[in-house]
């Protein structure tokens, strides 16, 4: 009977894998058409519009090809990090989304936490999020790295709280990242921890902060780069101003 049983279930881990490899081969074929057929508009090379309406009815039909066969579903790593302005800014676009949704979100801030923020500011009128700013700012205004590591301590406590908590729909670690390049936590506990869930929940979790670690960004769904072309502050000398920066 043990046989029987383990042959079975190699039959059907060989199976689940051979399926997951043709589902692969399949997006990667309907990726490549829907490349091959275009975005359309203007830089369309059909000069006849009936000829492009032809064209952009292909592109629709395998664009709901695409979406057919995707149907898996899980709570995603994702992370916003590079040089360039907008991580945290992303990020709390997806937090009014998910209020959009009538669903929960709370965002803890690992090092920014020193000054009040407009977006603070608003958040706090909505009951389904949570704001936590348990930095106290840059190393260079802080200047106590051993507070400044206690602190980070305490804010990844709060978030492994809220990872396991179903409730919350998305959660933020906002410029975790950098705690993890400054050496106040380790990407290898993050990573553990998450992995090492026993009732793994389908809500998302957002990691931010320029200079993320290889580790992470392997983990990880979803990245994206913020690469920096110019800013105000280094090109032209213009502090840091409302609506924009904070």
């Amino acid at each position: 009977m043990v046989d029987i049983l383990k042959i079975d279930y190699l039959w059907f881990y060989k199976f689940m894998e051979s399926e997951s490899e043709k589902r692969k081969n399949i997006n990667k074929n309907l990726d490549h058409d829907a490349l091959a057929a275009g975005i359309g508009g203007k830089i369309s090379p059909e000069k006849d519009e009936h000829q492009y309406k032809l064209r952009m009815q292909k592109r629709k039909e395998i664009q709901q090809e695409r979406l057919k066969i995707r149907k898996d579903k899980k709570g995603l790593i994702i992370v916003f990090t590079g040089n360039g302005k907008g991580k945290t800014t992303a990020a709390l676009g997806m937090a009014i989304r998910t209020l959009g949704h009538m669903e929960k979100a709370v965002i803890i801030q690992f090092i920014k936490g020193s000054w009040e923020t407009g977006e603070e500011k608003a958040f706090k009128n909505f009951p389904n999020i949570k704001w936590y700013s348990l930095g106290e700012g840059f190393t260079w205004e802080t200047q106590d790295r051993i507070k400044d590591e206690k602190l980070v301590k305490e804010a990844w406590r709060l978030a492994k709280g809220y990872i396991k908590n179903k409730a919350y729909k998305l959660v933020i670690l906002d410029e975790i990242n950098i705690a993890i390049k400054l050496g106040y936590i380790n990407s290898d506990e993050i990573i553990d921890f998450i992995k090492g869930l026993e009732n793994k929940n389908d809500n998302h979790i957002v990691l931010t902060g320029r200079g993320a670690p290889d580790s992470i960004i392997k983990f990880a769904d979803l990245v994206t780069e913020m690469n920096l072309i110019k800013h105000p502050f280094k090109d032209q000398g213009i502090k840091a101003q409302k609506c924009i920066e904070f």
